[in-house]
């Protein structure tokens, strides 16, 4: 009965251990001294790609690939020989090779056993395909980190939670002046002038104790301290990291030195523009008051004699009062001139959205005496919406299409043509009012000129045609101040005798003023 009982709980064991081999994940293979397959487990036979009985029976190197296939047999001879094991009992990552010829890693463990008739071992073995690629792509994923923060123009540094640096790329390297080995393992605090040098400890004392940030997320512009001593400005963002075991803060260094020049030099330039509107505005308050009260009185007295006296006079005298009253209306043309050209931007408006090709049609409304006269034929094209002042752009097209009739050639029918075309200054960026513009043609086969004189034609009292043709000079100058304005400019390009082709940018989009 106790025999029956021994042998009962004995194929007992033998069904649960079967079950258990059966049933796990890993592979479980068995094999004679000889290296030949004794058992395969469906978690082996699904690894390898084999049905168990295709393996049972024949030599367990069928499932390595070479050199481990031809060397097998050598080391179990060796094994038996000296008793000196190369894997067994202690494991390692293997190649294996499956049915369809495919190599794969897997992690195998060989137990020995020593039954009473016979010698066998035991192989575990555990597929770790996935995690080799999981491995490859973090280590992939780690060289695309380390190779964006090497080559990043920004400046990276790394600091632990005592203001210890504990990476610094070539960036950072480079903008302080320092080599890497400087740098590790000393305060951040080194890299800041007085007083932020001798506060900065205090700062990540408080941030630990409070949670409070100075700079932590938000980002700022401060000055950095050079290994030269020079001091420059940068702006810093930093961001705080948790790892696993410990915290880190990471900060990133954009230098800005250009830009605070820049931004400098642009005040100054502002600075001495607002003196010289104030030193223009003044003149044009003088010209309208001081220089025009005896130009009245020479045309005042001027004219009586003309009325009371004319009589009297001999031709040369009648000729004295004429020219002399011709010079006084020119004089006056001029100071009027010279007014408007001085409101382009101390009488200017606030800028609106402005159709220009209605403002194009109310100008060529009111020249349309002079167009009649002179038999020009207007070619117009669309013209887009822009953020403008409606009056100074009616007198910049005013100014430009009547110089287009006015320097006509003798005899040619005088042909204007209007067109547009939008203008990006710098690809992919459209966000800032003054980086799309519209750039509008304004071109006529008048008399055209010299492009030798092209910086001349826009400066007050410039004319290259003498007393020919009626005016003060100032208009083309109008025209580039109303330009500027409207954050573009005007040039043009001719050649005597064919025409002129006047071309003006403007901006499609202002800073609010």
């Amino acid at each position: 009965m106790e025999e029956n009982q021994d042998n009962t709980y004995s194929i007992g064991s033998q069904a649960r251990l079967k079950a258990i081999i059966d049933t796990a994940i890993d592979g479980i293979i068995t094999i004679d001294n000889r290296g030949r397959v004794e058992t395969m487990n469906p978690a082996a036979a699904n690894i390898f790609g084999y049905e168990p009985e295709e393996v049972i029976g024949n030599n367990i190197k069928m499932l390595m690939p070479e050199p481990d296939h031809s060397l097998h047999d050598v080391y179990i001879d060796n094994y038996h020989r000296t008793g000196v094991g190369q894997i067994i009992g202690i494991g390692r990552e293997v190649l294996g090779k499956k049915k369809n010829g495919t190599i794969f890693p897997f992690l195998l463990s060989i137990s020995e056993v020593k039954l009473q008739d016979k010698q066998i071992f035991t192989g575990i073995v555990h597929d770790i395909t996935e995690l080799k690629k999981t491995e490859a792509a973090l280590r992939e994923s780690e060289n695309k980190f380390n190779s964006i923060i090497k080559t990043a123009v920004d400046g990276i540094i790394t600091i632990d939670t005592h203001g210890l640096m504990e990476m610094v790329n070539p960036a950072a390297q480079k903008l302080f002046g320092y080599a890497e080995s400087e740098l590790l393992g000393r305060n951040i605090s080194m890299l800041m002038p007085e007083p932020d040098s001798s506060q900065h400890d205090g700062y990540m004392e408080r941030y630990h104790k409070t949670g409070i940030p100075h700079i932590i997320g938000i980002g700022r512009e401060v000055s950095g301290l050079r290994k030269d001593g020079s001091v420059f400005p940068f702006f810093l963002s930093i961001s705080e990291v948790q790892l696993a075991d410990r915290k880190v803060y990471t900060g990133f260094v954009h230098d800005i030195t250009q830009q605070k020049v820049s931004e400098e030099r642009l005040r100054r330039y502002a600075a001495e523009l607002e003196r010289s509107n104030r030193e223009l505005q003044d003149f044009a308050y003088v010209s309208s008051h001081d220089l025009q009260e005896p130009l009245r009185k020479i045309q005042a007295f001027g004219d009586r004699l003309k009325t009371k006296e004319y009589d009297k006079l001999s031709d040369q005298g009648k000729d004295y009062i004429d020219r002399m009253l011709n010079a006084a209306s020119r004089m006056q043309n001029l100071i009027n001139d010279l007014l408007d050209f001085s409101r382009v931007t101390s009488k200017s408006k606030a800028f609106v959205k402005v159709k220009l090709d209605t403002i194009l049609t109310e100008v060529l409304s009111d020249l349309e005496v002079s167009i009649e006269q002179a038999g020009a034929v207007i070619e117009r094209s669309p013209l887009p919406t822009i953020e403008a002042e409606p009056t100074q752009i009616r007198q910049l097209f005013q100014n430009l299409i009547s110089n287009a009739i006015k320097f006509r050639k003798d005899g040619v029918t005088p042909v204007v043509k209007i067109s547009s075309r939008s203008v990006q200054l710098h690809a992919h960026l459209t966000s800032t009012p003054g980086d799309e513009m519209v750039e509008i043609c304004i071109e006529d086969n008048g008399i055209g000129f010299d492009e030798k004189y092209l910086d001349r034609i826009f400066n007050i009292f410039q004319r290259l045609e003498g007393q020919k043709y009626e005016g003060s000079g100032i208009g083309l100058a109008v025209c580039r101040k109303i330009a500027v304005r409207h954050g573009g400019d005007i040039t043009a390009h001719s050649k005597p005798g064919e025409g002129t082709q006047f071309i003006i940018t403007l901006a499609k989009k202002h800073l609010q003023e």
